[in-house]
């Protein structure tokens, strides 16, 4: 049964590349952008496989779960990321921060009773967000044209190279068995998606190209952090819970189509679309 899933995805993914090469990939002038036309497609593509199989499964969980229970779960996975963010900043030569992250998950790992409490930043201990793309963007790695990765959503060149890396360090990707990486996967996505309810129909009835806004949203969110906040911004009130590690694909299409950070960046940035674009 795995491998007749296997094929399939493998099946849907040639499939998709074939309509949205079809569609074109034409360069429209814009230096961040010279594969607007597939991007296009894709980002598509991605929104209607949310809509789809994705979003209706987080609204029966949202349904569901208590409020204090989904908090609990974002915890956890919170807490089983920290690690990797502690490696990157290490590599950053942020040393203080990173030793600060290894103490977040030693705390809320112990007294937090296994992450259900974020114990740490009640005690100060900030939560801070790093992936291997902002490493390589630190190190001098330029970040490359905007692309739309089929069910992972945006990325640069840059952060794409690093997606497989990001994808092994973070949870549930470093768990063996594969029944149980699926299940916290599949958990962890429905979660993810599950805060964006309602963030995403107020950017539905928005009146902007929703593609663009996300695309210069994410290129100015990776610019902002790899800069540790000295890239001046044109949206003034980032806020540091829209940011999703750039690696937190998944096994199955299904799920994976909600870690695209269309949705989780757009969403979180809706009510503040108005004077974004006024601003451009």
């Amino acid at each position: 049964m795995r491998n007749v899933f296997r094929s399939s995805r493998k099946g849907l993914v040639v499939a998709v590349l074939s309509a949205t090469l079809a569609a074109g990939c034409a360069s429209t002038g814009n230096p961040n952008d010279p594969l607007e036309g597939y991007n296009r497609a894709m980002f598509s593509f991605n929104e209607q496989l949310d809509k789809a199989v994705v979003k209706p499964v987080a609204q029966v969980y949202e349904a569901v779960l208590p409020q204090p229970a989904r908090t609990g779960v974002g915890n956890v996975f919170s807490n089983l990321a920290d690690p990797w963010i502690a490696l990157n900043n290490l590599l950053q030569g942020k040393v203080a921060e990173g030793m600060s992250d290894l103490m977040r998950f030693a705390l809320n790992s112990t007294w937090g009773l296994l992450g259900l409490l974020d114990i740490a930043s009640e005690a100060g201990l900030a939560k801070h967000d790093e992936d291997l793309g902002q490493t390589l963007g630190r190190w001098g790695v330029g970040e490359g044209a905007y692309i739309v990765l089929p069910f992972f959503g945006p990325r640069t060149v840059r952060d794409a190279v690093a997606l497989p890396a990001d994808m092994m360090g973070n949870t549930p990707f470093g768990i063996d068995h594969v029944p149980t990486r699926n299940t916290v996967t599949a958990t962890r996505v429905v979660h993810t998606r599950s805060v964006l309810l309602g963030a995403d129909r107020t950017l539905e009835e928005a009146a902007l190209d929703r593609y663009a806004f996300v695309r210069d949203f994410y290129l100015e969110q990776r610019r902002y952090k790899i800069s540790d906040g000295q890239q001046e911004r044109v949206y003034e009130d980032f806020d540091e819970q829209s940011a999703v590690p750039p690696g937190a694909g998944v096994d199955a299409v299904a799920s994976a189509a909600v870690e695209r950070l269309e949705l989780v960046d757009a969403g979180q940035w809706a009510p503040s679309a108005g004077r974004a674009s006024s601003n451009r």
